[in-house]
């Protein structure tokens, strides 16, 4: 004769279920929340967030920096402008200007 699970048994399992599920969930959604981001940064890679045409990589003072030749933007990645400000021209924003203008 086979025992059924006490009411403690099946509320313990229960809850190890619920849980799996849980869990089961939130790893669901990291996983879509990651494919959300790669799908995003594949349509909009290396486009002007301005006009939504493409950005072209420019070289300015061995810095790498992207320019829209569309709206006349340029776009700086994370520590480029920190790159460029560590220079010693204290005329550096103008020829930027210069360099960059339509």
């Amino acid at each position: 004769m086979i025992d059924r699970p006490s009411e403690k048994e099946e509320e313990f399992f229960k809850r190890q279920e619920m849980e799996h599920l849980r869990k089961m969930a939130r790893e669901k959604e990291e996983r879509l929340k990651a494919q959300e981001r790669e799908e995003g940064k594949k349509r909009h890679w290396m486009k002007c967030p301005k006009c939504g045409m493409d950005l072209t990589e420019i070289e300015f003072r061995k810095i790498k920096v992207d320019k829209c030749f569309s709206c006349e933007g340029v776009f700086l990645d994370r520590g480029e402008l920190e790159a460029l400000l560590k220079t010693e021209d204290m005329n550096l924003m103008k020829k930027i200007a210069k360099v960059f203008a339509g």
